[in-house]
């Protein structure tokens, strides 16, 4: 079993090249997404991470909205590769929305004032364990991701859109899909510079 942990962990890469064929049920879908919710731990057992599962239509609209929001930011003239971006998130099967629930962190902050300013940070560690765990269990069964980051020019869109609690703070946005492209080699630093070990 840890094997196959490890050799999923080992898979896992940005694939930007996705599709709309089904690869998984939908309900295999957020399976994953509860697991991975429910299993995956958080500092002071804060359970703070909050996920959005986009699909079909609403997959879609997450991305026309970013790229309406884009066009205002972006420079006419320049704006086709973020067009092709848009696009090519779009062409997959779905979108996960990771946020962190601020109530939440605040009340850690109030409740243990002399940790307050590390609540935080500990809630994106949080949120960042919770994004591998599903990146990684996607790549398991066959699919590809990607990991972006839109937020904060998308957050009031996305929190009119989908009905957005007032204290979820967006934290990154994971189109997925069927792959359509492998990846290129990835280049790793040598561990002896990475990795240190003392017995």
């Amino acid at each position: 079993m840890s094997k196959q942990f490890i050799d999923a962990l080992k898979n896992r890469r940005s694939i930007y090249g996705i599709s709309k064929e089904q690869v998984i049920s939908d309900e295999k879908i957020q399976e994953i997404v509860n697991d991975a919710v429910k299993y995956t731990p958080s500092s002071f057992n804060s359970q703070s991470t909050r996920v959005v599962v986009l699909l079909g239509e609403q997959h879609d609209k997450l991305w026309n909205v970013t790229e309406d929001v884009l066009k205002a930011v972006v420079p006419a003239d320049s704006f086709a590769p973020t067009a092709e971006k848009m696009a090519a998130f779009r062409a997959g099967y779905g979108t996960i929305l990771f946020f962190e629930d601020y109530e939440v962190i605040e009340g850690l902050q109030a409740s243990f004032p002399s940790y307050a300013d590390n609540f935080p940070v500990w809630s994106h560690h949080t949120s960042a364990m919770h994004q591998l765990v599903i990146w990684t269990a996607l790549e398991a069964e066959g699919l590809g991701a990607s990991l972006q980051h839109y937020n904060p020019l998308i957050d009031q869109k996305v929190a009119a859109e989908w009905n957005i609690p007032a204290s979820w703070k967006l934290i990154a946005q994971m189109p997925f899909g069927k792959p359509t492209v492998q990846p290129g080699e990835k280049e790793f630093k040598p561990l002896e510079d990475r990795v240190k070990v003392f017995k």
